[in-house]
């Protein structure tokens, strides 16, 4: 019988400071997922770096995050969630410490994947240690506390980096993280108390594991380095632990990746039913998924995450390269949206007296789709950025409603004792969306600046079909970091006299693509709002009042999986 080892923790006056610690560790790993975003033309700029590099700089931390969540989730219920949570942080320091001393594209990536296994132990411990240290109303104002969290952070990140890179250097926007990593260790052996749970099952899900973490993987990859390497024709050599995929090869890797990859997450899903009605140790309770709330809310947060995390991508690129802005300057306008998150984090708790949570989150995902459709209209090579972080504040607000409640709504009927599970589960389809985000976003904007820039410069006189080649292409794959090279050399240039004419050209051309890109973001946006109607907000209801009535939620007999089994 499964049984969770917690102290009382109700009465414990430590949980308010406990979740202050938590909320700091949370903050951390969320700003590192954004901050180095708006740096990104810096640091190409200083490693060199071409579009799949900054792609993978961007968005491999996610990548492992996500490839590890689950199984962090499962750690962290049998070892100890404290004790998971501060080898995480001390993880995430190393990684940092590495990323900032990084002189190239490969030892910056090392970096960014060591932060990345850190931060899959700081974030599941987070979220199932506060599941399981509030009840009742105080865990509704906990989870509305850990959503506001994550979307004003997010939305700081921007304006930390542009600060960090302009008044310091990029290092900084690693190194920022060390001092915060030690403030969260001592206030974690301070406040935060040990929690587990034990189900009686033994072993551990090996086979689990590496499917999963394959699986994710692989899938990220191809869609990350599809560009790269070719969707179906080999474009250039694969060289991998010693190996060469050739480019005399019929095909490319990427296909065969993505094939690889779904076939792995299939054999997971086959792999923990079998080891589940064997009753064997499994790394996630496939029935959690028999609840509606549940199954719907992590298809919303994976599709929500996808069209945030893509926003954050394109538009750095767009206010640097395009509109000229500095890095401080971009991270100001796109700071611009935490004000509205936490605004929204304000008003949530009066909200949620007058109407369920999950239609806070499908007004906030409203909210968030409309003003990125306004931010596409309006992005042209001209916008005024006061009109654009007019726009991202109303995209904020929405952000903070939604993530605000997003994460209570999808864990309300999941049983205390599996709250790792659960934790590990809906952080995992936040951290596939970020990931893919980077990459379908990423992607887009690639293949249309291939079908834009051309369209553009060569109507300028005066440069040569060859040059005009030459400047698309150098403009892709520096991500659009060629654009502020050709503006800042002027008239002195190779190009002399047509050079105002070529960067205006560049501009327009990757402000085509950045609206294309946009409208896309605000597409997925949109399916994450169609998944939040999914979502039985009566049964959530039911649900939450069973909670606040003490105790774990009494599973709906249609959408609960049988006692025994969970």
């Amino acid at each position: 019988m499964t049984s969770e080892r917690v102290q009382a923790v109700d009465a414990d006056p430590r949980r308010w400071k406990a979740l202050g610690v938590l909320a700091l560790g949370l903050s951390m790993i969320v700003l590192d997922g954004t901050i180095v975003g708006v740096s990104l033309p810096v640091v190409i700029d200083a490693l060199g770096l071409d579009f799949t590099d900054a792609q993978w700089v961007n968005s491999v931390y996610s990548v492992v995050f996500a490839a590890l969540l689950i199984v962090s989730g499962r750690l962290g219920d049998r070892l100890g969630r404290r004790r998971l949570f501060i080898g995480g942080v001390v993880l995430f320091a190393f990684g940092s410490m590495l990323a900032a001393d990084a002189t190239s594209a490969t030892s910056l990536i090392v970096g960014r994947v060591v932060q990345g296994i850190g931060g899959a132990g700081v974030l599941p411990a987070t979220l199932s240690s506060v599941n399981t240290l509030f009840r009742g109303r105080e865990r509704t104002i906990a989870f509305a506390i850990w959503g506001s969290v994550i979307s004003g952070m997010a939305a700081l990140g921007p304006l930390l980096g542009g600060w960090l890179t302009t008044s310091f250097t990029w290092p900084w926007i690693f190194l920022v993280n060390l001092p915060i990593c030690v403030a969260v260790i001592v206030g974690t052996l301070l406040w935060v108390p040990e929690t587990r749970a034990r189900d009686g099952a033994e072993g551990f899900d090996i086979a689990g594991v590496v499917l999963s973490a394959g699986g994710f993987g692989l899938l990220v990859f191809a869609l990350i380095e599809g560009q790269s390497y070719g969707w179906w024709e080999p474009l250039k050599d694969l060289h991998l632990l010693g190996l060469t995929w050739s480019t005399d090869a019929p095909v490319s890797p990427i296909p065969v990746c993505l094939a690889a990859g779904l076939l792995m997450l299939g054999a997971f899903v086959a792999v923990e039913r079998r080891r589940a009605a064997r009753g064997a140790s499994v790394l996630v309770n496939l029935h959690l998924f028999d609840s509606r709330g549940f199954l719907w809310g992590n298809t919303a947060a994976l599709l929500v995450a996808l069209g945030e995390f893509g926003l954050l991508f394109v538009l750095p690129l767009y206010l640097v390269n395009v509109l000229g802005l500095s890095t401080l300057g971009a991270g100001v306008v796109l700071a611009v949206m935490a004000l509205g998150a936490f605004l929204a984090g304000g008003l949530t708790e009066g909200l949620a007296r007058r109407m369920p949570p999950v239609r806070i989150v499908r007004i906030g995902l409203a909210l968030e789709a409309g003003f990125v459709a306004l931010t596409a209209v309006v992005a042209t090579a001209h916008t005024a950025p006061w009109l654009l972080a007019l726009l991202l504040a109303g995209y904020g607000l929405g952000l903070g409603f939604a993530s605000a409640q997003l994460t209570g709504t999808v864990l309300a009927e999941v049983r205390v004792e599996q709250s790792g599970q659960g934790s590990a589960v809906q952080s995992t389809a936040r951290q596939v969306g970020s990931a893919l985000g980077a990459a379908v976003i990423g992607g887009l904007l690639s293949l249309q600046l291939a079908h834009t820039l051309p369209d553009h410069v060569d109507e300028v006189p005066g440069i040569p079909p060859q040059v005009s080649s030459q400047l698309v292409e150098a403009t892709r794959q520096s991500a659009g970091s060629a654009i502020d090279t050709l503006r800042a050399q002027g008239t002195d240039g190779p190009l002399g006299a047509a050079t105002p004419a070529a960067v205006s050209a560049l501009d327009d051309g990757f402000a085509e693509a950045t609206r294309t890109t946009l409208f896309a973001a605000s597409g997925f946006l949109a399916l994450g709002l169609v998944a939040a109607f999914r979502i039985p907000g009566t049964r959530t209801a039911r649900s939450t009042a069973a909670r606040e009535a003490g105790g774990s939620a009494a599973p709906d007999p249609k959408d609960a999986a049988p006692a025994a089994e969970r």
